[in-house]
This record gives structure tokens, sequence and C-alpha cells, in this order.
């Protein structure tokens, strides 16, 4: 029997800001290492931080709730000059995120 993947608990920010700038940056990274580098990849990755801000800032800390965030919130962003989409976004912060916990995106170890 398979056994469910447990949920991902941020633990809380001693500095918020400091962290959104990370996200922000290191997100920016991803989308210009993964296919390439373009200006509307410095506003997706500031859009996606500033959600994952007012995630945090109201006290959530489930990510797969702050992922679900980010991709409703992504849906109003125009991705039409880009090769991704919400998904992809959502999906790369909670990578990001996880490799900063030390999670093994993978398979889901530390």
């Amino acid at each position: 029997m398979t056994q469910p993947i447990p949920a991902v608990t941020l633990p809380p920010s001693p500095d918020l800001e400091a962290e959104v700038t990370w996200l922000q940056t290191a997100l920016g990274v991803w989308l210009d290492q993964e296919y390439l580098p373009e200006l509307v990849n410095q506003a997706i990755a500031a859009r996606a931080a500033q959600v994952y801000f007012r995630q945090r800032i109201e006290g959530e800390h489930d990510l797969g709730s702050i992922v679900i965030a980010i991709v409703t919130e992504m849906q109003m962003f125009d991705f039409s000059r880009s090769f991704y989409s919400e998904f992809a976004i959502a999906n790369a912060v909670s990578d990001l995120l996880m490799q900063r916990l030390g999670i093994d995106t993978c398979c889901g170890q530390t």
C-alpha cells in the first residue's frame, strides 16, 4: 500500500522580506536558466514572490496551500510572452522552497 506524501509546513520566517527577496531572485534565475533569459521572467518572479509574501503575512505556512494560491493568482498574469504557465511557476516555487529546507524534491526525503 502506498503512503501519502506528508504535508510540508514552512517554519516561521525570522525575516520575511529577506526570504521573499531570496525567492524572487532564485525564481528569476531558475526561469532564465530553464529556457531563455527574458524580461518577462523577472515580472513573473516578482508576481509569484508577491503572492508568496501575502500568503505568509496572512499566516499561511502550508506549502500546498501556498502553491494553490500561486496557481490561482498567477492565472491573471499574461503568460503570452513566456514559455511558462501558472502551474510551472507554482511548482518551481515549491521546489525552490523545499530545496531550501533540505527536502529532496525528487523523492520527498530529507
